[in-house]
């Protein structure tokens, strides 16, 4: 009961007891200066503006809380105390809690972050980067993999498309004594080296209210981008747009070399993006956008519709994030169901079973329904 009386101390802070009727040992008491000098701050005073400030206070809560709240507390530290010009001075950005809030911090400061910062910056993302990517490249794979192998065996072939040595060898366990042959049950063509049996685009909104989904974009798209047997190409837009393929080797200078906020324009993106479609039938066009359309939505739509008839499987991601469900045009979004193009809101770990399910050309209907984490 005690310890109780105790945390609810901490939770409503010392005002709620005046005469100190809960005391606290030592350690409490230090906890409770660090989140009033966060939430409390018009009377503790806050942070201040002074780093050595600062720094001691993000040591402080590294010390008293665990990872996941050190990062909520960083978060609500920058958005409600304004530290975010203080990311600019090395020494203290090298004591933060490397997460994605503070990796979409730094993108959106990337353009003034001085020179003797930009190396610290870039090691704190890649930190981060190399996190995501540990836990997402093999499941990723592993979709892709998957679903390639059996949209290859769906595959009609022609007769001097296979290499009948090799399928003869795997299919030797399928011989018919009764009839005197192999029945196979696997065709395995030549090939062509370094054709491409799929097209995937990523078309990646860097609004600001997109930032995790283009972080996760740049990681994914990293991802995909190292198998050779699909071709990937990722384009960042606002109002214009940046063809970022050539990063893809590099997430993080990809994610430097995108811009945050702007306006949007998802028609010109599409326009943009359909030119670089070959093969209509082969390619998946991920469209990450909270389909807010800063420009002309009439010719959005048929932008949308036109791609959609040439063959291309669309689908659109109004967030790639842990974060749920965003605000999106909910207008948008039914007036392309109707064009049978579906919308998701994705988390990371999901969209490898989206991608193995747009590669088999799955029924995406009820997708969100079936893949919810329970």
């Amino acid at each position: 009961m005690e310890e109780r009386k105790k945390k609810w101390k901490l939770i409503l802070g010392a005002d709620s007891d005046e005469e100190n009727k809960v005391p606290l040992e030592e350690e409490f008491v230090e906890m409770e200066a660090i989140m009033e000098a966060l939430y409390d701050s018009d009377k503790q005073g806050g942070l201040g503006s002074s780093s050595p400030n600062v720094n001691r206070w993000l040591g402080d809560i590294r010390k008293y809380f665990p990872k996941s709240i050190v990062q909520v507390m960083q978060k609500d530290a920058m958005e409600n105390l304004g530290m975010e010009e203080l990311l600019l001075e090395p020494e203290l950005l090298d004591s933060f809690e490397p997460d994605i809030n503070l990796v979409n911090t730094i993108l959106s400061l990337n353009k003034i972050i001085p020179e003797k910062t930009k190396e610290t910056a870039r090691l704190v993302v890649k930190k981060v980067v190399d996190e995501i990517e540990k836990k997402l490249k093999y499941p990723t794979k592993n979709a892709i993999y998957g679903a390639l192998n059996k949209h290859n065996r769906r595959k009609r072939k022609k007769p001097k498309e296979i290499d009948w040595h090799r399928t003869i060898l795997k299919n030797l366990k399928n011989y018919n004594k009764e009839l005197k042959t192999i029945i196979p049950d696997v065709f395995i063509d030549f090939g062509k080296k370094g054709k491409a049996l799929k097209h995937i685009v990523l078309l990646v909104d860097q609004s600001q209210s997109m930032n995790d989904s283009l972080v996760y974009s740049g990681v994914f798209g990293s991802i995909l981008g190292s198998v050779q047997t699909i071709k990937t190409q990722l384009v960042v837009f606002d109002t214009a747009q940046l063809d970022l393929t050539e990063l893809l080797h590099d997430p993080v200078e990809l994610l430097f070399g995108a811009q945050l906020g702007g306006g949007t324009d998802i028609g010109g993106a599409l326009n943009y993006v359909e030119k670089m479609i070959s093969i209509p039938k082969e390619t998946i066009l991920f469209v990450i956008s909270d389909l807010y359309e800063g420009a002309s939505e009439y010719d959005m739509l048929k932008k949308f519709q036109a791609i959609k008839r040439s063959g291309v499987n669309v689908i659109c991601l109004l967030a790639l994030s842990d974060k749920g469900t965003p605000s999106y045009d909910e207008s948008v979004a039914k007036k392309l169901a109707n064009m049978s193009i579906k919308s998701f809101a994705c988390s990371p770990d999901q969209f490898p079973a989206l991608l193995e399910d747009a590669i088999n050309n799955s029924d995406l209907s009820n997708w969100n329904l079936k893949n919810t984490k329970k």
